[in-house]
């Protein structure tokens, strides 16, 4: 089975997108699941139902979204497998941009769109600069210049990513994925296999459910800033 791992900001049209490159795929005769991880509630797995996609959604809740991910995917795999699929896609959002879900050697996309402004490849971090494709989304609701214009800020932090123009609506240019997806390996476990990218040091206080401010509540990995 091959996985393929999916992350970018929210409302970047990562399930669109995935749900063209499904439609595309299930005609070749592959079957697509879904696994989805978000934070507090996500309307996805509607979309992928309706679509008649296998899907899961975990909601890391009260816990550090990227540690919930980490924890869970290996299970996912699993229950991928369990369903008989040729194609598991793990959709992340909700993310912290110093994270990334994307692991050596699964296939990583990352998904942005053109409306968030050209400054945003810079802010995104890992999810972007350890993916090996990034899909540009709603290049329809903006001008050729933007279009050009945050595509070269994409490749200036990304030199080695292959960058695709897709639209999640009409589902122009998934073709380009979905060739892609075919190429990506196969996996049978994660087991022992390492993220690209290491997750924040952590463990303070807040991180255990503290809410009082004040240096007496802050105990553990702390970091203050220099005001004089």
């Amino acid at each position: 089975m091959k996985l393929v791992t999916v992350a970018g900001p929210p409302s970047s049209g990562k399930t669109s997108v995935i749900l063209r490159l499904a439609e595309g795929l299930r005609v070749q005769g592959l079957k697509v699941g879904v696994v989805k991880f978000d934070c507090l509630s996500s309307d996805d797995q509607q979309r992928y139902e309706k679509a008649g996609l296998p899907v899961k959604t975990g909601l890391a809740g009260g816990l550090c979204p990227d540690h919930f991910f980490i924890a869970n995917i290996e299970g996912a795999l699993q229950w991928g497998q369990k369903q008989g699929l040729d194609l598991l896609i793990s959709e992340s959002a909700g993310l912290c941009n110093r994270c990334s879900p994307h692991l050596h050697p699964i296939l990583a996309v990352c998904v942005v769109d053109n409306l968030s402004g050209v400054h945003t490849p810079r802010k995104i971090g890992p999810m972007l600069k350890t993916a090996d494709v990034v899909v540009i989304t709603k290049g329809d609701i903006v001008s050729q210049a933007e279009r050009e214009v945050f595509a070269f800020r994409v490749r200036q932090v990304n030199p080695r990513a292959a960058v695709l123009p897709v639209n999640g609506l009409t589902g122009q240019g998934s073709l380009l994925l979905q060739r892609h997806i075919e190429n990506a390996p196969e996996i049978d476990s994660l087991a022992g296999e390492r993220l690209r990218f290491s997750m924040p040091a952590a463990l303070c206080s807040y991180c255990l459910g503290e809410t009082r401010v004040g240096k007496d509540c802050q105990i553990g990995n702390i970091r203050t800033m220099d005001f004089s």
